[in-house]
């Protein structure tokens, strides 16, 4: 499946002018919506595509809705996933919203534009019984690996044991620093999407892997997880230390960052904690992406009954 950000202009006939709506409508959404780098590379994206496959394109007054379900043909066409191009018609869906209200512009085509229906796929967690075998394998490593720092180990382990304890976004996770965590009341605070903060508790393993590698480490002040030059540490790293103790551990599940945080909505609430709850410790605005989760417990609990009942 293609990213938003993978859609090429290769076969339009030429790369499309600066278009200083797009400019407007990106700064609007970068000062007054507080949005991410990546969503603006993607938006951005996604608008010079359309531009650059509409064979007809005057301008975003005079598109019409048959323009717009000529370029979703050419996207199915070429076989890019659903969430793709829901993503990309997301983004020209909240261009016309702002045309609309700063530009008053009188129509919007895209809502005569039926998309294809998003599938439905359960999010892929970890048992308990893997993400403990994940959490004991940079500890059992038979030796630090060369030129890494003697509290490599310590760093992974506390890593590992924070995206299991809270639910973290990699991208939440390398940007705490020191001063997030508050070693009173076993919390850490955490900038999420939009920029919004929340407090998320986090369990005595990983406060204490944290800090046997602050000591270990001598991390007093700044950025909480170093690189061996003592940097913050990337997502990229963060990304193949995972992948490396992933294939120590032996689990045969392709786990990613994201992956550790679908398991800890799941087990949590698969003992019991309440869908409200778990919302708001993920950090999601709306409890509808929440509630994904459920439908997972739902099938590991129908799993278990097929194979424990004698007349399932």
């Amino acid at each position: 499946m293609s990213s938003p950000s993978s859609v090429d202009t290769s076969s339009a006939p030429g790369a499309p002018a600066a278009d200083p709506l797009v400019d407007e409508f990106l700064e609007f959404l970068a000062v007054e919506r507080n949005a991410s780098p990546r969503t603006l590379i993607n938006y951005h994206h996604a608008l010079t595509c359309f531009r650059g496959q509409a064979p007809r394109f005057s301008g975003w007054e005079t598109a019409g809705a048959d323009d717009f379900r000529a370029y979703l043909f050419a996207l199915m066409k070429r076989r890019f996933g659903r969430a793709t191009i829901r993503l990309h018609f997301a983004a020209l869906r909240r261009f016309y919203g702002f045309l609309a209200h700063r530009k008053n512009l009188p129509n919007n085509p895209l809502l005569a534009v039926q998309l294809p229906k998003l599938e439905k796929k359960l999010p892929v967690v970890l048992t308990v019984g893997q993400m403990e075998s994940l959490l004991e394998a940079p500890a059992a490593a038979p030796k630090k690996e060369k030129q890494a720092p003697a509290w490599a180990a310590a760093r992974d382990t506390a890593i590992l044991e924070l995206f299991y304890s809270a639910g973290l976004r990699l991208s939440e996770l390398v940007a705490l620093d020191v001063e997030h965590m508050d070693p009173y009341d076993d919390t850490v605070r955490v900038r999420g999407k939009g920029g919004k903060e929340r407090l998320c508790p986090i369990g005595p393993p990983a406060v204490e892997a944290i800090q046997r590698y602050r000591q270990q480490a001598g991390v007093h002040r700044g950025p909480l997880f170093l690189s061996k030059l003592r940097r913050r540490l990337t997502a990229r790293a963060v990304n193949d230390l995972l992948k490396k103790h992933l294939r120590a551990s032996g689990v045969p599940v392709p786990a990613t960052p994201h992956k550790l945080r679908h398991s800890f909505a799941t087990h949590l609430l698969d003992n019991g904690a309440d869908l409200r709850s778990v919302q708001s410790l993920l950090g999601h605005a709306s409890l509808s992406t929440t509630q994904i989760y459920t439908h997972v417990t739902i099938e590991r609990m129908k799993k278990a009954y097929d194979d424990a009942h004698p007349r399932a």
